[in-house]
């Protein structure tokens, strides 16, 4: 089964050299460190408890450096609710020992074998099976599939009582494991890829050897392909890929069917039929046309499939919040796992890390962004999976209209087949108010006071018109070195409408080392107050003060308006 790459969680500085060891093993591991406790991990966390379920119930394997039975009883009220698990391991804080906890059928005891050769350990392995015959005969490497997991257990018991085994087909990883052969025995184990019904004495396991090549649309294609797979006897655990022309990277139907029967989707140059695409794409593969649209590539061994065509590229545009990285959403975090390329202000790109290796920066400067956006789709055109990094929301004053916009003006159908997404993040507007505690609570209005992209008459024009309806304001890009004069003039125009004693909320660097928050009033604000990382937040005419009791004031705007309403 395969998973995203790990948390390594830990509770205290003293594991952090331990926990970076084991990182180097695993491309895309984080450092999940305790909140005031931890310098320098990957990500913060406030509660380990809360943290260790999270991970368990979103599949992320879990490498927990603290003593097992914490472990244990904090993830004990999840255990009877799923079937399938997550690898979970301890390790000690200095490394000395690893033990494998949860996730047998996934790999744990492989993972607990890594980790601890990392560490020049030995694992603490207590598998029956894997002790005695140093494989999990009921999870198969990459590549191969088992047939009935219920079957295999009884088939493993028979094993362990004694029993001796035969092996039908070519499977080379059974050749390095001590099972018990004998070409007589009673038990066998086949590998193949022919459908074949199990009998209680055989343990099936598939290689994933045969891809599926779809040439045009299909109604009901998952029908069709299981419909497929029957008309050639071959088992459904053997299908490794889908495989259609490049024209059909968009349609919909090819996803929503690669999903259903969980295996990834490839594309090629387009063919005159499904058996000349299946032939180019694996050279002295067994072909079986089904019909003009369908035809199946069987080949002696399982598949590699970054070797066939190439995936649908991916484009991401994401918000990185304020800067904190537990205000990054965890959408967001998923996507920089899985991406091959960044692009960004260099900024940016710097606070979204760490990077594997092989993820490939793209930096560059904050003022480029339709360039930014064209390279990105021509990366992802290439069939790579591409992130193109905002702070705060990418659709506030951000990168994704200007993503939208590069696609909009381009007619390179390649362009149009990428798989956009755009992912939220906490804006800074929102942070700030947040920190402060409700100041845009009613309705409000987001500018920004920067005049590169739009006239300085519109935004005067806009400020106006919002400051006499009365909405709470934010503004962004308030003030630079080469627009030195525009806050002090928006502020002339906020003022005709506001009192003076008008609450302002100034954000300096929220989210990030050195964040400052200041509360101030309309009329003692001047523009010498603020810089290009100040959100200025000001109020509306009910937004309210009143002292917290650590010092210091919260703000915010009723949810009513005009008279409060009788409770």
């Amino acid at each position: 089964m395969a998973h995203s790459a790990p948390a390594i969680v830990i509770l205290g500085n003293g594991s952090l050299a331990t926990a970076r060891k084991i990182a180097q093993l695993y491309p895309g591991a984080l450092i999940h460190g305790l909140a005031e406790r931890v310098e320098g991990a990957d990500r913060v966390y406030h509660e380990f408890g809360a943290t260790l379920r999270e991970l368990y119930q979103q599949d992320t394997p879990i490498i927990a450096l603290c003593a097992a039975g914490i472990v244990i009883r904090t993830l004990a009220p999840l255990l009877l609710e799923k079937g399938a698990e997550p690898p979970v391991l301890a390790v000690a804080e200095d490394g000395s020992a690893v033990v494998p906890l949860l996730g047998g059928l996934g790999g744990v005891n492989v993972m607990a074998r890594e980790i601890a050769a990392g560490l020049d350990v030995a694992a603490a392995i207590t598998t029956s099976g894997e002790l005695r015959f140093g494989t999990c005969l009921l999870n198969p490497p990459s590549g191969y599939a088992l047939g009935d997991l219920e079957l295999g257990k009884r088939f493993v018991s028979d094993l362990l009582a004694g029993e001796h085994v035969r092996i039908e087909g070519a499977a080379p990883w059974l050749a390095q494991v001590q099972l018990p052969q004998d070409p007589e025995a009673h038990l066998s184990i086949h590998v193949g890829s022919a459908e074949r019904t199990p009998a209680a004495n055989e343990l099936l396991i598939y290689p994933r050897s045969v891809l599926l090549a779809v040439s045009a649309s299909v109604a009901d294609l998952p029908q069709a392909i299981r419909a497929a797979l029957r008309q050639a006897q071959v088992a459904g655990q053997s299908l490794a890929c889908l495989l259609a022309p490049v024209t059909e990277m968009a349609n919909p139907t090819l996803r929503e069917a690669a999903l259903e029967l969980g295996v990834p989707l490839r594309f090629a140059s387009a063919a005159s039929d499904a058996s000349e695409l299946a032939r180019g794409a694996v050279p002295g593969a067994t072909i079986i046309p089904i019909d003009a649209n369908l035809a199946l590539a069987i080949a002696e061994q399982p598949l590699d499939i970054a070797q066939i065509g190439r995936p649908r590229g991916r484009l991401a545009v994401i918000g990185l919040g304020p800067g904190a990285a537990e205000l990054m959403v965890p959408a967001v975090k998923a996507e920089l796992a899985r991406a091959t390329d960044v692009l960004g202000y260099e900024t940016y790109v710097r606070m979204a890390g760490p990077f594997r290796a092989d993820q490939v920066l793209h930096c560059t400067d904050n003022r480029e962004e339709m360039q930014r956006a064209r390279h990105a789709f021509e990366l992802a055109a290439q069939g790579r999976s591409v992130i193109v990094v905002s702070s705060g929301d990418p659709g506030v004053f951000a990168m994704a209209a200007a993503v939208l916009e590069a696609l909009h003006e381009s007619s390179e159908p390649a362009w149009h087949s990428v798989d956009l997404e755009i992912l939220p993040g906490v804006s800074a507007s929102l942070a700030t108010a947040a920190q402060a505690g409700a100041p845009l609570g009613h309705d409000f209005c987001v500018m920004s006071l920067s005049d590169n992209l739009k006239p300085w008459s519109i935004i005067e024009k806009r400020l106006d018109l919002a400051a006499e309806a009365d909405l709470a304001l934010a503004f962004y890009n308030p003030i630079s070195r080469s627009r030195p004069w525009q806050l002090g003039r928006a502020l002339e125009i906020v003022a005709q409408h506001r009192t003076p004693e008008t609450p302002v909320v100034l954000g300096r660097d929220i989210g990030r080392p050195g964040q400052t928050l200041r509360v101030t009033t309309l009329g003692t604000l001047t523009p010498e107050q603020v810089d290009m990382r100040t959100m200025v937040l000001i109020g509306s005419s009910t937004t309210c003060t009143f002292p917290r009791a650590g010092g210091g004031e919260w703000v915010y705007t009723p949810r009513w308006y005009g008279e409060k309403p009788v409770s």
